[in-house]
């Protein structure tokens, strides 16, 4: 039992946990619900958020892994190519034989000399246990007075049941939320031929997902934003992030929207690229926050009312985990938003148990999601030092310090913050030909394949091509604005001296 592992999911978190552990010397089992690999890239009815003609909102470079090249695919590839992607990881790494289809874990509850899951009727021990079961399963609904009464003919439902536009053509839809997946979800359907309107509590700024030709996700997640983030004062970083952002989509008023806070942190970002444009061709309408609803009529702050066919939520999701007994719970002090764990991986107090991808986060996931999994193999291997119980009970506490804050996060610091604690944070001093892209360029996976364990012989080569792919960072002198950005940090331009936990409310709606 001593090197057995139970993974509870076999979806991108639970494959690359699995890939990692695997390669430290255990045998993972993993634990999956469904009738195949992939969690939400399936496109499950029921158990997955992602629709049938859904494209990533992240590039291809940064959703993948630092040992399986995407290919040359879609930029922003669609679900499918998505989930193609991670059946060839499996392969790769001879996962498929190791998942358990159709065994959905009923608990999880601590055992004699280590922890003991039930699924499929029984229960076995393992002596270690990764839950990857995902953040964005169970959607949040805001109380609205009214709603239940809601009576149009395409219901209320969560965007994360939404499966297309052919149910919704030519009736008058109202989409609730400014996160990502309700523009683009509005976007779809105003160009399938439903009357669509928008509604949210503020309006936020909108980033495309292109701009001169370079993925968003290459500009605003770099490591120079996570320095400036903990070095620069909060007014500093405002005025630089918004600047990226105005220059590369305009500003929401520009397109007929309403005019977002002048404070970029104030009001928040999402990412879409056709939303804004549908706005000014008058596709969508926006309209302030719904008050109430009556049968078919709601009724917004601004007083306006008006009758829906349907109405769909992108309003988040809750944390769910079912299966964790009370115990665990409690250890955690587990709610629907917050759960307490040192860099949400590890509790002193359950040791052998860790979790994968229960974060909050702006950006895509792929390559925290790799960083995190190689920081709980080594750990467990002794390849680097287990983190010391007072860090982690400071940790903890540090986080406990933020609940009632907003919890999202941005990509580039979660990242940083694994890479730093799997010991593979690539220090700029050690590649200076680099420079400008380890600090200005997209956050590839292959940049964590510099230095530490697993370092590999053609990392350099391939970081190079990942980071002139785009023709963003082509040269390694930097441009008078990175030169102007570089010098407002002073001395702290080496390794990030980013903290377990980084204070991360600056940006807490960023999409």
């Amino acid at each position: 039992m001593t090197d057995e592992v139970a993974v509870i999911g076999a979806g991108p978190g639970g494959l690359v946990a699995a890939r990692w552990l695997a390669a430290q010397g255990f045998t993972p089992t993993i634990y999956e619900r469904g009738a195949g690999l992939g969690g939400q890239w399936t496109g499950e009815p029921g158990h997955s958020g992602v629709w049938p003609d859904m494209h990533t909102n992240t590039s291809r470079m940064l959703t993948a892994f630092s040992d399986l090249d995407p290919g040359d695919g879609a930029v922003f590839p669609p679900g499918q190519e998505v989930l193609a992607y991670l059946h060839r990881y499996a392969e790769a790494f001879d996962l498929t034989r190791r998942i358990r289809y159709l065994s959905p874990v009923t608990s999880l509850r601590r055992g004699a000399g280590g922890w003991l899951i039930g699924a499929a009727g029984a229960e076995e021990k393992y002596r270690r246990v990764v839950v990857a079961t995902g953040r964005f399963q169970s959607p949040a609904i805001p109380a609205i007075d009214g709603l239940p009464t809601f009576g149009g003919s395409a219901r209320a439902t969560p965007t994360f049941h939404y499966r297309g536009p052919a149910a919704y053509r030519g009736k008058r839809v109202l989409v609730a939320g400014c996160a990502v997946s309700a523009l683009e979800i509005a976007s779809e359907l105003a160009q399938h031929g439903a009357r669509v309107v928008i509604t949210q509590r503020r309006q936020r700024y909108v980033l495309p997902k292109f701009a001169a030709g370079v993925p968003s996700d290459h500009r605003i997640f770099t490591r120079y934003g996570a320095l400036a983030d903990e070095t620069l004062p909060v007014a500093e970083m405002d005025r630089q992030l918004k600047e990226i952002v105005v220059e590369a989509g305009g500003t929401p008023q520009q397109y007929g929207a309403p005019a977002p806070d002048a404070s970029l942190f104030a009001a928040g970002i999402t990412l879409s690229q056709n939303y804004l444009p549908l706005v000014a061709e008058g596709r969508i309408e926006v309209r302030p926050w719904m008050s109430s609803v009556a049968g078919r009529t709601v009724t917004f702050a601004d007083g306006h009312a008006e009758q829906f066919d349907g109405i769909l939520f992108g309003t988040g999701f809750e944390l769910s985990m079912p299966f964790l007994d009370n115990e665990i719970r409690m250890t955690l002090d587990l709610d629907a938003v917050h759960f307490d764990a040192d860099r949400h991986t590890f509790h002193p107090d359950l040791p052998g148990l860790a979790f994968m991808g229960m974060w909050d986060q702006s950006g895509g996931y792929f390559v925290p999601l790799e960083l995190q999994a190689r920081w709980i193999a080594y750990t467990w291997a002794g390849t680097i030092p287990a983190p010391a119980e007072a860090d982690q009970r400071r940790a903890i506490s540090a986080y406990r310090a933020r609940r009632g804050l907003p919890q999202k996060t941005r990509m580039n610091l979660v990242a940083l913050t694994f890479a730093r604690a799997a010991c593979v944070e690539p220090a700029v001093a050690n590649w200076p030909e680099f420079t400008r892209a380890l600090l200005f360029g997209p956050l590839a996976p292959s940049c964590f394949r510099l230095e530490g364990p697993d370092a590999l012989p053609d990392a350099p080569a391939r970081f190079a091509d990942d980071a002139a792919a785009f023709g963003a960072i082509t040269s390694e002198k930097l441009t008078d604005r990175e030169r102007a950005y570089c010098a407002l940090l002073g001395g702290s331009m080496t390794t990030p001296s980013i903290d377990d936990e980084v204070p991360l409310g600056r940006i807490a709606e960023l999409e």
